[in-house]
Order: structure tokens, then sequence, then C-alpha cells
């Protein structure tokens, strides 16, 4: 029988804590390492609709990309949010493990598969870690140069998204390509230090867009949701490979909260 610390190991093995930020909170954060696991959901927040689709379909363990709880709490009363989720998923006996910026940063993560789908050569940390092939963001080359515009489109086909926001001119040439998840702007610097033509994330500040635009470097913004909804649901797919005996699904209630009219 498959345990709660069974997929803890492998994910800690999958995703090391220590490549976390040093603000992060990840690994175990709700349940008991004994508890048997027949079935696992993955998810990009704990949200009511997250936390109840776990309970409905008697999840034993929610592995969410972000932590909850993030910060550390002085109550867990039902007079908040965030107390409401975490009582209703102990009431119900499911265990939550975050590894937020550890799979943002591992050899596997977010970022690299970013950089994979958007055929980036040669792609490297934008702050390597002490372990080879691991570290925050990542830029590459592409093949052959093309314009941002062709750079947005091609980040809306591999994310299955409408519309992105770009920051630069449309046409201008792009042949090094950054990238990094979610609300990633303090990596304008590194990216470029690193020569890069354009940086591709979730999202940034007025003031980084600002920054970009004065360095000449194209900014091309996929909303948080969609900058990495996509790996969780492969990393579902990884942990139905590691565990077959157990159910894994990847949430199918979640949304992302934004609306383009």
């Amino acid at each position: 029988m498959t345990t709660v610390a069974d997929v803890a190991r492998f994910l800690e093995e999958f995703a090391p804590a220590s490549l976390a930020e040093s603000w992060d909170n990840v690994g175990l954060l709700v349940g008991s390492h004994e508890q048997n696991v027949d079935r696992v959901m993955t998810c990009l927040t704990v949200t009511p609709a997250s936390a109840g689709e776990a309970v409905k379909r008697r999840a034993n363990l929610v592995v969410s990309h972000h932590p909850l709880p993030f910060r550390p709490l002085k109550r867990l009363t039902s007079e908040t949010s965030e107390g409401r989720l975490l009582l209703e998923l102990i009431g119900a006996k499911v265990a939550v493990y975050s590894p937020h910026t550890a799979f943002d940063s591992c050899e596997q993560g977010i970022n690299q598969r970013l950089a994979a789908g958007l055929d980036l050569a040669d792609a490297a940390p934008l702050v390597p870690a002490i372990e080879p092939g691991q570290g925050s963001g990542r830029y590459g080359r592409l093949k052959a140069p093309i314009s941002l515009a062709e750079l947005a489109a091609r980040v809306k086909q591999l994310l299955a998204i409408e519309h992105a926001q770009v920051v630069g001119s449309l046409d201008q040439s792009i042949g090094t390509v950054a990238v990094a998840c979610g609300s990633a702007g303090e990596f304008v610097a590194p990216a470029h230090v690193a020569g890069c033509d354009a940086f591709v994330t979730g999202e940034v500040r007025f003031h980084t867009c600002l920054e970009a635009e004065s360095l000449g470097m194209g900014l091309v913004l996929a909303g948080h949701f969609a900058s990495e909804r996509f790996a969780v649901e492969q990393l579902a797919r990884v942990l139905a490979e590691k565990f077959p005996q157990t159910e894994v699904w990847a949430s199918t209630q979640e949304q992302d909260p934004l609306r383009w009219l």
C-alpha cells in the first residue's frame, strides 16, 4: 500500500526542498506520513473548488503547487478562508503536499518544461543552483530568430490560451529567450545580463514592464495561472507512472480567476 510518506519521498527526490526559495513553505504541510494513499489530486492552488473536488472524489493527498498554509498561522478557525479550507481538508483526512518553488527550479520542473515547450536549445538556469541543471528560471536559443509576435503565438499554443500580453515591438527579432513561471519580474535583470532578447513569464508589475522596455527586451506575459497549470497536469502523469496502483488526476474544477472581456 502506498503511503503519504512514499509520495512525499518521491516528490522530495523529484523536486528537492533545497531548491525552494528561503521565503517558501514546501513539503508535507497537512496530514500524516503514515496515511494510506489510494487517490492523489494535483492542483495549482487549494481553492474552494479544488478542495471540494478533492473531498468529493475522496482523495487522500492533494499535491498543490502553491502552499497552504503559506505563512505561519496563529489560529486555525472557520473565520478565515484559509482556515475553512484547511479544516475542510483535515476533516476529510486529506493530506496536502506543496513543491512550489522547488518544482519551479528542479531539473524537470516547470521552467525546464517551459523552455522545452518553446524549443529552446541549450537551456540553462538563469540563476544556477549548486546541482547541475537546476536553478531558477531558464534561458536558451531558438533554432532560428523569430519576431516577438511569433514568440507570443508560440507561447499561446504551448499553454493553450487565447490571449497574452506583450511588451515591445511585435516585429523585433528574438533569438535568445528567458522563461520563468508565475510572477517573476525579478528575473528581468538576469535575463538581460544573459543576453536575452525576450522574457516569457506569467505576470510582472507595471514598472517591470517599463524596465524591460527601457532595456529593449520583449516581454510575453501569459498569466500566472497559465504559466504553471500545464505543469501541474504533467506532474499528475509523472505521479501516475511512479505509483501505478494509485488513482492520480489533475483537478478539473480549478480555473483561472482572471477573465478577458
